[in-house]
């Protein structure tokens, strides 16, 4: 193998949206298929072709920026969170660790982005306080102990601990808990991250094909390694993964954003991202997650509705009601909170599946292939998916390199 795949993955300073890769591809480069539109696609796309490879990422869609329904990455709340977040699974200790370590990743690589200017306005990436709000002193509670103990050692930026949070951010202590922590950290503008990511994979020489595969990729795999002349395939479908991989474990949790007007005419401009923890709520899956996505625009949420397919809510929705009157009542402020008239209410569907996130090589056998399949997984990261994106690269990368190993000497030098 050719010591150019050997490297470390590497975190990046210097970007611009057409910027080569860090090692340019040659004649004995692998070609890779990206399978998958989204941000984890795209971000595996992005630390495939920095590491030399060819890539080609594949999808049914791509974002759109119109009124058209936008993908799941666009629709996210982005606020990076250390796991367990609010709106997350995990069955197993394995699991949570994983995540863990998966979204350190991200964290320093979207710090790195925010402190150059240009670079953080063209990715729309930015580090803002992030305040969690608890209703009993945290020694109470083991588990949020524990929680704040590991952030404490994590390396994130801005850590304070202070019960003052709760008058600070003009927080109803009735509603808003009597506890608090804040840390400094990432928050997603999704529009424009998505399509500087876009623009950074096509310069960087990735090659983007709009089409729609509904068979399992395992059935599918001599044929489209054939086709696009790929030596492996990465699965990076969400919620696609119960067809393109056979796994009948994958499920929706429907989610719903209000998006109001944050620019002080209405209400003071609320600057720190606000979280009380599902916990600390009667219904865990009905939170408030109030969010700054950019200089004018305030995300109210959130909801968690496992199992729900239909994009069918509305502002006048029984749920949606709730979730702003539950945000209302937890910053009284929101009651004078105009909507933003061209894009007020946002949804989507968050592709869990019930054995935690999967970013693992395909592990059965198929009649159609010789020898083991070449297919990496990566899909499952629920309402994480900014947050784990280049983690879960990082790990792809690795299971890519293994996977290259299996091929004979003979198609080791052929292109």
């Amino acid at each position: 193998m050719s010591s150019v795949h050997s490297k470390p993955l590497m975190l990046w300073r210097d970007i611009s949206p057409h910027s080569i890769p860090l090692i340019k591809p040659d004649s004995n480069s692998r070609r890779i298929l990206v399978v998958g539109g989204g941000v984890i696609g795209l971000v595996t796309a992005w630390v495939l072709l920095d590491h030399g490879y060819k890539v080609t990422v594949l999808a049914k869609e791509w974002p759109t920026w119109s009124d058209k329904q936008r993908l799941t990455s666009q629709i996210a709340g982005a606020l990076w969170e250390y796991p367990p977040a609010v709106c997350g699974q995990h069955s197993n200790t394995i699991s949570l660790l994983n995540s863990k370590r998966w979204c350190m990743v991200a964290y320093h690589v979207y710090n790195a982005l925010a402190s150059e200017p240009n670079i953080a306005k063209a990715s729309g990436v930015s580090m803002k306080s992030g305040d969690f709000f608890f209703p009993c002193p945290i020694e109470e509670d083991a588990e949020e102990l524990s929680k704040m103990k590991e952030i404490m050692a994590s390396g994130v930026v801005g850590f304070r601990r202070d019960r003052n949070l709760v008058q600070e951010r003009l927080v109803d202590p009735r509603h808003g808990g009597v506890d608090a922590y804040e840390i400094l950290s990432p928050v997603i503008d999704t529009d424009v991250a998505m399509k500087w990511l876009l623009d950074l994979v096509k310069g960087k020489g990735g090659e983007f094909v709009t089409e729609t595969i509904q068979d399992d990729l395992l059935v599918l795999e001599p044929e489209l390694r054939k086709r696009f002349s790929a030596d492996a395939i990465v699965n990076c479908t969400g919620l696609a993964g119960s067809q393109l991989a056979g796994d009948d474990t994958c499920y929706p949790i429907r989610g719903g954003l209000i998006r109001v007007i944050n620019d002080g005419t209405d209400f003071p401009t609320v600057e720190a991202a606000m979280i009380m923890t599902a916990g600390a709520l009667h219904d865990s899956n009905e939170t408030v997650f109030i969010v700054p996505r950019n200089d004018n625009i305030l995300l109210i949420g959130g909801i968690v509705e496992p199992h729900k397919w239909e994009l069918d809510l509305t502002l006048e929705s029984p749920t949606v009601k709730r979730m702003r009157a539950r945000c209302e009542a937890f910053l009284p402020d929101l009651k004078r909170a105009r909507v933003d008239p061209d894009y007020p209410f946002a949804q989507g569907l968050r592709p869990f599946r019930e054995e935690n996130v999967r970013v693992e090589r395909e592990l059965r056998n198929s009649d159609a292939a010789a020898g083991p399949s070449r297919i990496v997984h990566s899909y499952g990261q629920g309402g994480a998916g900014w947050s784990l994106s280049f983690g879960c690269a990082s790990d792809v990368l690795a299971l890519v390199k293994e996977a290259l190993q299996d091929l004979p000497p003979k198609a080791m030098n052929a292109n």
